[in-house]
């Protein structure tokens, strides 16, 4: 394997990771989801409102957070319902989830690309596999962490991508918490991490099965006078 092949096969399967987290976050920007999952966390409970009330809200911050423009100004009787922390920490989150959307849309249109350059051949589909086991692979390291120590991982994974201090709120006073507590967060982890078991599995199955030589991938070419596929090393 040549050098250049071995980055494609790199990047390909790069591609796939990121095609795939993109679309296992889709089920989950849904009013539905936060719907079921705010009763089983009782958020009425958390903010005292009514179940219709929490539904309206949390649509309008799921509309500015998905759609936009990420204002995320709602309020109830006057008063806005986040403060000025709240509302930044929700316009970083939207930052990232565009960042990733737009780096999602990449990675599919590289992964066409490269599917048609290659013609479908071996190595193609071979760099398909190797991403997707390799993201269920670490979706059980990470998911082993979650289940351990979800605060410390849950802490970790903000890091990541926000700046220290700017999610952590007060379930007390705080409606952005109180609206999505961490019940919420803990089962809607699993839930992706199944969702993304799934697909990677899917994923690699796929792949596997339509490994086939392409133009690239055939071996050495036979020796003059060996064996054809019916026997025989000699003309009859």
């Amino acid at each position: 394997m040549t050098p250049v092949r071995a980055l494609a096969g790199v990047l390909v399967a790069l591609a796939t990771v990121v095609v795939l987290i993109g679309v296992a976050i889709l089920p989950f920007l849904n009013p539905f989801w936060f719907r079921l999952e705010q009763g089983r966390a009782d958020a009425s409970g958390w903010t005292g409102w009514s179940t219709a009330r929490v539904t309206e809200v949390t649509d309008a911050v799921l509309h500015d957070l998905v759609i936009g423009p990420p204002e995320f100004a709602v309020a109830v009787d006057g008063v806005p319902v986040l403060d000025e922390r709240e509302r930044g920490h929700m316009r970083d989150v939207r930052g990232v989830l565009v960042g990733f959307g737009v780096a999602a849309l990449v990675a599919a249109g590289a992964l066409v690309a490269a599917r048609l350059r290659s013609g479908g051949a071996a190595w193609f589909w071979r760099s398909v596999a190797a991403g997707a086991l390799a993201l269920a692979g670490g979706v059980v390291v990470v998911g082993a962490a979650f289940a351990l120590a979800f605060d410390a991982a849950f802490d970790v994974f903000h890091r990541l991508f926000f700046a220290g201090g700017s999610y952590s709120f007060d379930p007390r006073t705080e409606r952005l918490v109180q609206l999505l507590p961490e019940r919420l967060w803990y089962e809607t982890a699993i839930a992706f991490g199944a969702v993304l078991l799934v697909l990677a599995g899917v994923a690699a199955r796929v792949a596997l099965q339509r490994v086939r030589p392409g133009p690239g991938d055939a071996g050495p070419a036979p020796r003059r006078g060996a064996a054809g596929p019916t026997g025989g090393g000699r003309p009859s």
